[in-house]
């Protein structure tokens, strides 16, 4: 009989792990959706780094008021509106993506409601960092001290959820340039700019290293099973329209003017 995420080995929820490399991040989260809508499994995906440097903005976010358009444009740097809540960011080869996939009674004692999903994502990964550095949950960041490391999104349906990070092992400050300061920002972060506010996980601990630990951390409360991406079967459903996309040069010019 084909093991699903309600199996329960010993009384651990299976968790299905999938490692990728350079994965497109719109491929990426094309898939994240897919198994959030159609799976009823629980599933972990690592992503280690994409492609060329694109944004990721969250699913109500105002391109005007987040992007320098402008240089978007010059640069040809594509924008994606992705299909979670949370902030903009730019990810790239530096970027490593951790995505979590769960039903909702897959974590004993935590509610399918956002704070006690971020809660319990600070407790996971506090394991994961134990002994290296001074990480905390800084509202809904990951930080060491006071400087972020990590961003994190989240989408809740009637029966599952989604929390997925971002985690800067290393950025280009030329692509931090493309970023507005929110209006909307953490308490916390007062009114540093984007190279004040945050920093490489590369100082921590080996990016190799992180994967490893993140995994031993998820294998801590989760019956792993690795599976590789050619495995995942999901059910075919012809209507299924994914929520994430590319946004067009046209509606990119369209913000460049409400933004002049």
């Amino acid at each position: 009989m084909a093991m699903t995420g309600k199996v329960k080995e010993a009384g651990v929820p299976l968790m299905k792990l999938v490692k990728l490399r350079g994965m497109p991040i719109l491929q990426q989260l094309h898939l994240e959706e897919k198994l959030l809508r159609t799976s009823s499994d629980n599933w972990c995906l690592i992503n280690d780094g994409t492609s060329s440097p694109t944004i990721v903005m969250g699913l109500s976010g105002k391109l005007s008021e987040l992007v320098e358009v402008k240089s978007v444009l010059r640069d040809h740097i594509p924008i994606i509106r992705r299909f979670t809540g949370g902030g903009t960011v730019v990810v790239d080869h530096d970027t490593i993506f951790v995505t979590l996939i769960c039903n909702k009674d897959a974590v004993p004692n935590v509610q399918p409601f956002p704070r006690p999903i971020m809660s319990w994502s600070g407790v996971l990964y506090s394991a994961v960092f134990d002994g290296h550095a001074d990480f905390h949950l800084r509202e809904n960041d990951y930080v060491f001290g006071d400087r972020k490391f990590g961003g994190n999104a989240q989408s809740i349906t009637k029966h599952r959820w989604i929390h997925h990070t971002s985690f800067l092992w290393d950025y280009d400050i030329k692509n931090m340039s493309y970023l507005k300061l929110p209006a909307k920002a953490p308490q916390y972060r007062l009114t540093r700019g984007h190279t004040e506010f945050v920093c490489c996980m590369k100082e921590y601990l080996p990016r190799s290293e992180f994967i490893e630990r993140t995994t031993a951390a998820i294998g801590a409360q989760f019956s792993v099973k690795s599976i590789n991406l050619e495995s995942i079967n999901i059910p075919s459903i012809s209507e299924y329209v994914h929520t994430t996309r590319l946004l067009s040069e046209q509606e990119i010019q369209e913000a460049c003017t409400i933004q002049t």
